[in-house]
């Protein structure tokens, strides 16, 4: 659970959310900017534990990761990181900055090479070769919310891994804010990312 914090303009800065207090009627929504975002994290307002993402301009609670939930995210990162080697970097529940108001943390990204592995700064959209969300409780909420949020910033290609119908859906082809081509995948099948055609996984091995 994310704690409360201060609040500006009716805004509470940790849940984004507003909040009923005096003159609230009054008050208009402020948005939260990365940059302040980040700010908040380094003044320590939140704690390593709390699991939080910046989404158009407000703080979202993330769902608790279960056992399944994590057991699947490990196995990814481990198939992942074996068949991409030195052709891509993989981050597990790291942020990448879509725009001034939004720095998701998806579950696990593929990320173009870099050698000092994205120090200077979080990896944006032309760095990202994959985008890939686990979702059980969540589904709703990476299907509705993330995959425009990808497709409106040129994320190449997302994958919703889907627990509850052992699938993996492929999001691909952005345009114009959604993804043209989306097609779903069971098990016995492969899939490879377009940015790397080599980096075969199958869905019994991500499931």
């Amino acid at each position: 659970m994310s704690p409360r914090g201060p609040r500006v303009d009716g805004v509470d800065l940790v849940r984004g959310r507003r909040y009923a207090g005096p003159m609230s009627a009054n008050l208009e929504k402020r948005r939260i900017t990365v940059d302040e975002y980040q700010q908040m994290g380094d003044v320590g307002i939140f704690s390593e534990d709390d699991r939080v993402e910046l989404i158009d301009g407000e703080i979202l609670a993330m769902t608790p990761i279960g056992p399944l939930h994590a057991a699947v995210v490990d196995r990814a990162n481990r198939i992942l990181t074996l068949a991409v080697g030195t052709h891509a970097i993989v981050r597990v529940q790291s942020p990448i900055r879509l725009n001034l108001f939004t720095e998701p943390e998806p579950a696990i990204s593929l990320l173009r090479p870099q050698d000092d592995f994205y120090r200077a700064g979080h990896p944006q959209p032309p760095d990202v070769l994959l985008v890939i969300e686990v979702a059980d409780a969540s589904l709703r909420y990476d299907r509705e919310l993330k995959a425009p949020l990808y497709a409106q910033a040129g994320i190449v290609e997302y994958w919703i891994v889907d627990l509850a119908n052992v699938t993996v859906t492929r999001h691909a082809m952005p345009e114009d804010g959604v993804y043209r081509e989306v097609t779903i995948h069971g098990k016995g099948q492969s899939m490879s990312p377009r940015q790397l055609p080599h980096c075969i996984v199958t869905i019994d091995d991500l499931l």
